[in-house]
């Protein structure tokens, strides 16, 4: 693929590693990471525009809206995305980004009011299909919800994610519902994310009946902590309208054949992920098992997790009120635990 690009023509940056469509799209990429700020000329944006990358199809504030039986590819950036949208159906579509696309999500639903999603076929270079609702201050002060969502009967070849909340959710994301779905050699298979400074509550998803193959990273994630690295010894920082917010999230009936880790449940100090129910799983030839950290009432129940490191192992610190399998332990501290599913 490098070769076909330099074949192709266009330029390549100092490093050698980068390559651009012409000389004006690397001037803009520059120009963007440069602490200067000066006034563009006419004659230079004109000359600049091929660095830009907008998303295939865009459909904003529209009611009744139907994709049924189509076919995207190679969209520049995400390739599907509705935004404040009510009364969404998307059936029988299918989208193909090559694997090596930058922010190639297949489907963005963002700040969306009752969608439907089904039936279909995506195939990307990111995130499959992901529910948003705005990024910080900006998603905050639109206050506008993903709600109202259900997602039935897909299939998802590659991508970052098989189904993905987050991690601009800083409006809210609700009453979503996921069943039936399929995912194969998807980097994450169910993955919720979020940071501080987002703000937003994710809260009433269920999960049923999704089966995952070759998923080289975790098979479920939940982390509050997407992208960061705290500093050892940070402060702890108060709750304010910018922490995130994970609670309500239930899924079951859950099967994957080869995964990175079966499992990962990691909220914030200051905001445990609250409320988890996970079930009915069985998971095997993981090369880790189920990892939780800052959480608040998760219970597991009937889960098998065949991994390198040993099976059914779970790996626990700071956790209040987690039930396994009927069993309860009332709070673990900051010294990781090592505990038996079964």
């Amino acid at each position: 693929q490098w070769k076909s690009l330099l074949k192709s023509g266009g330029v390549v940056d100092e490093s050698g590693k980068v390559w651009y469509p012409n000389e004006g799209a690397l001037k803009a990429s520059i120009l963007t990471g440069s602490k200067e700020k000066r006034e563009i000329s006419d004659s230079e944006w004109e000359g600049m525009k091929r660095w830009l990358r907008p998303v295939l199809l865009s459909i904003v504030k529209s009611k009744r809206v139907l994709l049924e039986g189509v076919t995207f590819r190679n969209s520049p950036s995400w390739c599907l995305h509705p935004l404040s949208c009510e009364d969404l159906t998307l059936n029988g579509v299918k989208v193909f980004n090559p694997w090596y696309s930058q922010n190639g999500d297949a489907l963005d639903v963002e700040s969306c009011k009752n969608v439907v999603v089904t039936n279909s076929l995506f195939d990307a270079g990111d995130d499959a299909i992901c529910i948003k609702s705005g990024k910080d201050a900006d998603g905050r002060r639109r206050g506008e919800p993903c709600e109202n969502v259900l997602v039935k009967n897909n299939t998802v070849l590659h991508g970052h994610g098989g189904f993905v909340v987050g991690s601009e959710m800083s409006g809210g994301v609700r009453n979503v519902y996921v069943a039936d779905c399929t995912f194969i050699g998807t980097d994450v298979g169910l993955r919720f994310k979020s940071t501080r400074g987002r703000g937003g509550v994710v809260e009433n998803v269920y999960v049923d009946n999704i089966n995952m193959i070759n998923i080289p990273g975790d098979a479920l994630i939940a982390d509050l902590y997407y992208a960061v690295k705290d500093a050892p010894g940070a402060p702890v920082p108060a709750v304010t309208e910018e922490t995130p917010s994970f609670k309500n999230i239930h899924i079951s009936n859950i099967s994957c054949k080869g995964a990175g880790r079966a499992m990962f449940l990691n909220g914030l100090p200051e905001m445990p992920i609250s409320n988890i129910t996970v079930k009915n799983v069985v998971m095997t030839e993981a090369a880790d098992g189920v990892v939780i950290s800052q959480v608040d009432g998760v219970t597991l129940e009937n889960i098998y997790v065949e991994s390198s490191k040993g099976n059914n192992i779970l790996n626990v610190k700071n956790a209040k009120n987690l039930t396994i399998d009927g069993k309860v332990y009332e709070e673990l501290g900051a010294k990781e635990e090592i505990l038996s599913l079964k």
